[in-house]
């Protein structure tokens, strides 16, 4: 059934980005928007705005009843949730299916199956995909002390419902599981509104690495090659590449096809990303968890490949056939995405809302920035504190960090403190540059080193 006009649940680059592979397809667009986004740049790029509710999430963008109404009283037969806020709630993908709506992602079971971290590791292990040595949930302390005795440490305490760094905790220390344990759950508790936990092993010297799949209706079912996310801050992906550094075409064949048989297994349709842990000292992965929706590193895939994941992820939930096969799928050069965040490094990045008093990215031969900032846009403090992701391309690995440097020194941001010169050092730093990195690198190696080098002109 053809798509004529597509409400866009979400705020920000995302929305912007939706909007513009919208109108490449010829789909009208309405965004929802809240008080706080009516003069948004992704507001001002849509056939239509209408304001959902107040500035805070749980009020606008985490209201699923009020997002479907919008979408009905504005006669749009779409919706695109992008990432976060409702984008992987199976509640909010019933609730559109219940309206007519088309959801622009998996069906209901793919997602409530990967969801769920315990449901979908279990789903791993009967297919054969092998997973990080755990235990199953954890009822009480006395289970957490129990499983670790058993793992043996370190361990990593995470949150079952989870996502983003949230409800997850390493621990060293068998003294140490109370206080874990309770802290985790409490943050699993008020993030995803389930308190339940599970335990891993943990793995020191590590890599994330992650596999874009994307099927459709008619049993297509392709990967488009791996992402390697392995500059990280408390869980939280800074800076991405794509293909990995540290992946071998043999490596890429085992991890691809393992994410295609999850995939597979799930009858998934749309864009997905598989996560796995590569374990250095092994050069063995482990799946993590599958993420049922578009990824904000998407771009890196797009760079490489040459497609427009947004614009398919809509063909497909139109019922139309993937225009493209596996055979179809050629990896060429090098692509870097990094986040550009409002944050203040030397305050414990701290977000900083307030307006830019300066706002001019790097030329669009260097760089393509996916954005909804603008001079004198004014950053509210209600929502996550991203404010661009740049991405650069080479021919080459080495080509594209030289061409990402000469990018963000091109970037001129004024008015409130950035992540900006954070990341430059990073990208510069010799252990980015041999691609020697870990998941736990930033924080235990650079990032000390970077705040007493910086602490008297941060």
């Amino acid at each position: 059934m053809p798509i004529r006009r597509v409400l866009i649940a979400n705020r920000g680059e995302i929305a912007v980005r939706i909007a513009r592979a919208c109108r490449s397809l010829g789909v009208e667009t309405v965004l929802a928007c809240s008080e706080a986004d009516r003069d948004s740049l992704a507001a001002r790029g849509v056939d239509r705005a209408v304001c959902i509710g107040p500035a805070q999430p749980a009020v606008s963008y985490l209201d699923p009843e009020a997002l479907v109404t919008a979408a009905l009283g504005t006669g749009c037969d779409a919706l695109h949730p992008g990432y976060g806020f409702l984008s992987e709630r199976v509640g909010f993908r019933r609730l559109c299916d219940d309206a007519g709506i088309a959801f622009v992602g998996p069906g209901a079971e793919a997602i409530a199956t990967m969801g769920d971290k315990l449901t979908a590791l279990r789903l791993a292990q009967s297919i054969g995909v092998a997973t990080i040595p755990g235990c199953g949930e954890l009822k009480s302390v006395a289970d957490a002390q129990a499983g670790a005795a058993r793992i043996g440490l370190p361990v990593m305490l995470k949150a079952s419902a989870g996502g983003g760094g949230r409800g997850m905790r390493v621990v060293r220390r068998l003294d140490d599981i109370p206080q874990a344990f309770v802290s985790a759950s409490a943050e699993a508790q008020a993030a995803f509104g389930d308190s339940t936990l599970f335990m891993e092993r943990y793995i020191e010297r590590a890599r994330h690495i992650e596999v874009q799949v994307f099927g459709d209706s008619h049993g297509a079912l392709v990967h488009l090659g791996e992402r390697d996310c392995s500059v990280q801050r408390r869980h939280q992906k800074l800076i991405e590449e794509a293909p990995s550094p540290v992946v071998d075409a043999r490596l890429r064949d085992a991890i691809t096809a393992a994410a295609l048989a999850l995939a597979r297994a799930v009858r998934y349709i749309g864009a997905g990303t598989v996560e796995f842990i590569l374990d250095l000292e092994r050069m063995d992965f482990y799946f993590l968890e599958m993420n049922t929706r578009i990824q904000v590193e998407h771009p890196v895939t797009e760079a490489i490949t040459g497609l427009d994941l947004v614009r398919e992820q809509i063909r497909v939930a139109a019922g139309e056939a993937l225009s493209f096969a596996q055979t179809d799928v050629q990896l060429a050069g090098h692509a870097i995405e990094c986040r550009i965040n409002a944050e203040h490094v030397h305050a414990g990045f701290l977000p900083t809302p307030g307006v830019l008093s300066a706002w001019q990215p790097p030329a669009p031969e260097l760089a393509r920035v996916d954005t909804h900032c603008y001079p004198g846009y004014g950053v509210p403090p209600f929502y996550d504190s991203l404010l661009a992701k740049l991405i650069v391309q080479g021919a080459d690995r080495a080509a594209a960090l030289e061409r990402t440097l000469a990018a963000i020194d091109a970037f001129v941001i004024e008015g409130v403190p950035t992540t900006l010169p954070f990341t430059r050092a990073i990208v510069a730093g010799r252990a980015f540059r041999e691609a020697s990195v870990t998941t736990g690198w930033l924080e235990s190696e650079f990032l000390p080193h970077y705040l007493n080098s910086t602490e008297t002109n941060p």
